[in-house]
């Protein structure tokens, strides 16, 4: 996970300072970010080569990690 660190720290920081109250201002913030049911959001990390799922609880204000692997790992899975 080595080459996923920074990336993945500058994520951490931009989600720290993010007020999201719906999935548009997501999508204002970061036009990559994938959406599915259940307010889950992938996110490429490290120019694509991670990816990272949480779930949004827009009322609460809080982002849960779910899941993080590398973008082989998920093309293999079913979400």
């Amino acid at each position: 996970m080595r080459t996923v660190s920074p990336p993945l720290t500058n994520w951490i920081k931009l989600v720290k300072l993010a007020r999201w109250k719906m999935p548009q201002d997501i999508r204002d913030a970061i036009r990559s970010a994938d959406f599915l049911s259940g307010n889950r959001v992938f996110f490429n990390i490290g120019g694509n080569k991670h990816r990272l799922l949480v779930v949004v609880v827009y009322t609460a204000g809080r982002v849960y990690v779910q899941w993080i692997g590398t973008h082989a790992e998920y093309t293999k899975k079913k979400f």
